[in-house]
């Protein structure tokens, strides 16, 4: 296996500073409505990184579920993930749409949405997920699958006399940014990444950075 010698020459499309938005939000949601219009696969997938208690980055996949002033996505609080952002809310987000050659990189502070937010995404969720976030203690080990498959019975029972509620201690966080980078693909390596920075709440600055 030979995985040096992988290469892909990018040729798609072309990236400049003085096309692109003055707000990156405006910006993002464009390249997020090209990609879902692309047909890109799961378009809203991004790489989530956090910073663990033992000084070590942590990263996995999250489905971004919105874009309004930041980046809001969902889990359970007690979560691995979910307990490294509320002991440090700072973190990363990184998409990478491979049919467009692009990827997006955001730094920026998290916050827990209102519970009014996690309710409204919660309920619009199938039953199936509903229940889901009440059967897994995410993160923790486990002895076997059905251990698992045992707590979903217990808990579709439960939820089949009454009313379901949406867990204490499952919810949404949101990333709002304050540099957001777009890249796009060019051949010889010789990529186009646009930078913008938060300068003033209402200021964003956009640079050229070198690939």
């Amino acid at each position: 296996m030979d995985i040096a010698s992988i290469r892909k020459e990018y040729s798609f499309k072309s990236l400049d500073k003085n096309d692109v938005h003055d707000d990156p939000m405006v910006q993002f949601k464009d390249w997020m409505k090209e990609a879902i219009d692309s047909q890109v696969l799961e378009a809203n997938a991004m790489t989530l990184s956090t910073l663990g208690a033992n000084g070590y980055p942590n990263a996995r996949i999250v489905l971004l579920k919105e874009v309004d002033h930041g980046f809001v996505f969902f889990t359970n609080y007690e979560s691995e993930k979910g307990q490294e952002l509320i002991r440090n809310p700072q973190a990363a987000l990184t998409f990478f749409w491979a049919e467009l050659e692009r990827q997006v990189r955001v730094l920026g502070k998290v916050e827990k949405i209102s519970p009014e937010e996690s309710d409204e995404y919660y309920f619009s969720r199938p039953l199936g997920s509903q229940i889901g976030a009440w059967t897994s203690p995410q993160s923790e080990k486990i002895a076997s699958r059905e251990i698992l498959d045992q707590k979903l019975k217990e808990m579709e029972d439960k939820f089949a006399k009454e009313e379901i509620k949406r867990p204490p201690f499952w919810g949404g966080f949101r990333l709002i940014p304050h540099k957001i980078e777009f890249w796009q693909g060019r051949p010889s390596r010789l990529h186009d990444r646009v930078l913008y920075e938060n300068i003033t709440p209402s200021h964003w600055e956009i640079s050229r950075l070198a690939p």
